[in-house]
């Protein structure tokens, strides 16, 4: 599931990066309206992933929030993949016999 959870991070960021560029003129305004679609379906199965991953992974909600926040910083999605990298190689270490 954090896997799942993982890529949907990353194109909830990207999709939000696009919207901005169309906000912004650096896209067609003609895109606004599949691209925030789009970016608005990712949103909505991103919270429902992030909800789903706190629960099977034990997160308080002292490290959901942030990842709640990352949601909304354009950007903060690649803190936020460095981080989810560094914790599934630190629990696959965890997992592998010794």
């Amino acid at each position: 599931m954090l896997n799942v959870f993982r890529a949907i991070s990353i194109l909830e960021g990207l999709s939000y990066l696009a919207i901005l560029c169309v906000a912004y003129g650096v896209l067609s305004r003609d895109l606004g309206f599949p691209i925030g679609m789009t970016h608005g379906v990712l949103f909505m199965l991103y919270m429902v992933a992030s909800l789903a991953v706190a629960h099977k992974q034990g997160w308080s909600l002292k490290i959901w929030l942030p990842v709640f926040l990352a949601s909304i910083v354009p950007l903060a999605f690649i803190g936020l993949e460095m981080y989810l990298q560094k914790t599934a190689s630190t629990e696959g270490s965890l997992a592998e016999p010794s």
